[in-house]
């Protein structure tokens, strides 16, 4: 299983997953070795910290302030985390997606009790911000 398999199943909570287009990063087949080719982009999965440190560094604003920015609009992430339906312009063409996950919480209730939670921010190419969240291994 692959480390995007293991964080997509809520099995790395402690870590963070970033997926980047091809046309976002200067060279993508410098980053070849630390993530998974995603056909027009790479999936990174990476300790938390560092994580949000390489994605503010890539995306050009703080991990955390992009998550709030892009929970003010709902949309439609795909479950691998290539892809998606931009609420603003319907299209699939995602610039960048910042996800973690959060483990089950029955205190919570509601999805939180169902089992551990993907966060996913994404940013469109038409540059809106949007979000969406999925119980893991259930997309």
């Amino acid at each position: 299983m692959s480390r995007r398999e293991e964080f997509l199943a809520g099995d790395r909570p402690e870590d963070v997953a970033i997926y980047l287009a091809e046309d976002v990063v200067d060279d993508i087949g410098k980053l070849a070795d630390y993530g998974e080719d995603a056909g027009e982009g790479i999936v990174l999965v990476v300790p938390g910290e560092s994580g949000r440190n390489a994605f503010s560094k890539v995306a050009g604003t703080d991990a955390m302030a992009f998550a709030k920015e892009a929970m003010d609009a709902e949309g439609e992430i795909d479950a691998d985390l290539t892809g998606g339906v931009c609420p603003a312009c319907g299209a699939d063409d995602l610039d960048y997606v910042f996800a973690f996950a959060e483990e089950r919480n029955e205190e919570v209730g509601g999805l939180y009790a169902e089992g551990d939670v993907i966060h996913a921010y994404a940013r469109c190419g038409c540059s809106s911000a949007f979000s969406d969240r999925w119980v893991a291994g259930e997309r």
